[in-house]
This record gives structure tokens, C-alpha cells and sequence, in this order.
């Protein structure tokens, strides 16, 4: 059954960044389906030339946001590197590589950053609104007992930072505004599929979308600038 959402005001704009992932395509169908919004937008690499690494396609999507007309009410940013072709995460201080750490920066902490300051903005000042980014719970340093995975793992650490910091500003304007990170659990997506195991089965995209959503709609301001996992509870920075 789709999510209400009606703890959000009724109409304006939700918009997926990473929507071509499966988590992301599960989030728009979700979102759409939920009646709560206007309109729902999803915009990706693939299909609009949306570029983390690219401040002036960040510009492009927010202009875009803005011509919309409608106030952007939530704003979820599904994206994420931890392997790619030539990339694996290091599993010894042997496999550490100046340009894979920058890349996993780029794309899991500065451009989500980046995000934030052209959305952010656009956030209505009055009534609940929420940007979300998907972080990971590999980027807790309280919970780190295994090791391994270090830029990745660096990188999620500094985004949990970067929107902790901008929720301190946002909330200066917008104090009915909400932003936080979310680790969506283990997921059944290219991002996590050569890492999963028979004693730790993955969730559909659709089963964690609907979850992720349920937390979303369950923030109050006061939870503003949180870490939460997939059931809504906080997780150790």
C-alpha cells in the first residue's frame, strides 16, 4: 500500500535526485502513487544529464525546481558510489588511491553538499518541508567495528557532517523545515548486489522505499539535522 504522506502539507513538489537507481525509481512510483503531491519530479545522469560532479547541471535542476511553480515539500537525494567499474572498496590501507577517495567524495558528499545549497533555498518557510539524503550506516564511526571500505565509508561520514551543519542554518528561516541523512538498509540494487550474503538478505527497492518514506513522514522538526536508520531510530555518528 503506497505511503500517505499526510504529514506533509497537501500539493507541491517531490522530487527524487537518482532517479534512475532502483531505490530512486522506487521512490518516484511510491511518491506518485502516495496523491500527496502535485507533482512528482525524478531527475538523473541518464535521463537529464544531472551531474554531482557538475555544479552547473546542480544550477540547472534547482532553476528547474523553481520554474515548477510549486514549493518543493520534499526533496530526497538517492544517490551514491561504492563501486564502479574500476572502483572496488579497499579492503586494506593497501588499495588506497588518491583519485577513487576524491571520486567517492565527489559523488557521495560534495555533490549532495552542493545540492543543498541550490535547494535548499527553495524550501517554503512555512509548513513541514524535508530534504533528505540517502547516507549509509557504514558511515557511523561509532559503529565501525569491522574496518575495510574507507573511502566509501569516509565520504558518508562527511555528508552526515555537511547536513547536520546545513540543517543548523536551514532551520535559522525555516523552522518548521527538516534535513537529515537515511540509511536505507541492505537493498536489492547494482549499488549493494556483489556484497550481499544469504544470512543478510536484501530488501526490494519497492519494500525500502516504502520504508524510508514511513520514517520521512514520521520527522518532526525537532529531529532536524539527524542520522536515522530505516526504522526511524538514530544512529551513532
Amino acid at each position: 500500500m503506497p505511503q500517505s504522506l499526510q504529514s506533509f502539507p497537501s500539493g507541491g513538489l517531490a522530487v527524487v535526485f537518482g532517479a534512475s537507481g532502483g531505490i530512486g525509481q522506487a521512490l518516484v512510483a511510491e511518491l506518485a502513487a502516495s496523491g500527496q503531491f502535485t507533482t512528482v519530479l525524478g531527475l538523473s545522469r541518464r535521463n537529464d544529464g544531472f551531474d554531482l560532479t557538475d555544479e552547473a547541471t546542480i544550477a540547472a535542476a534547482a532553476a528547474r525546481i523553481a520554474a515548477t511553480g510549486l514549493p518543493p515539500r520534499l526533496v530526497i537525494v538517492a544517490t551514491g558510489l561504492l563501486h564502479d567499474g574500476a572502483q572496488q572498496p579497499e579492503k586494506s590501507w593497501r588499495q588506497l588511491d588518491a583519485a577513487a577517495l576524491a571520486q567517492s567524495f565527489a559523488i557521495n558528499a560534495i555533490g549532495p553538499a552542493l545540492l543543498a545549497k541550490h535547494v535548499l533555498p527553495l524550501l517554503p518557510r512555512q509548513g513541514k518541508a524535508v530534504f533528505a539524503a540517502l547516507s549509509a550506516k557504514v558511515g557511523s564511526i561509532g559503529d565501525n567495528r569491522l574496518g575495510g571500505w574507507y573511502g566509501y565509508r569516509a565520504a558518508k561520514t562527511a555528508l552526515n557532517q555537511l547536513m547536520h551543519t546545513a540543517s543548523i542554518e536551514l532551520a535559522r528561516t525555516r523552522p518548521e523545515a527538516i534535513c537529515v541523512t537515511l540509511h536505507p538498509g541492505s537493498v536489492a540494487t547494482t549499488l549493494s548486489a556483489p556484497f550481499g550474503s544469504p544470512s543478510h538478505p536484501a530488501d526490494s527497492p519497492d519494500v525500502a522505499a516504502a520504508r524510508l518514506l514511513a520514517v520521512l513522514d514520521g520527522l518532526t522538526p525537532d529531529q532536524t539535522g539527524a542520522f536515522l536508520d530505516h526504522t526511524g531510530l538514530p544512529l551513532p555518528w
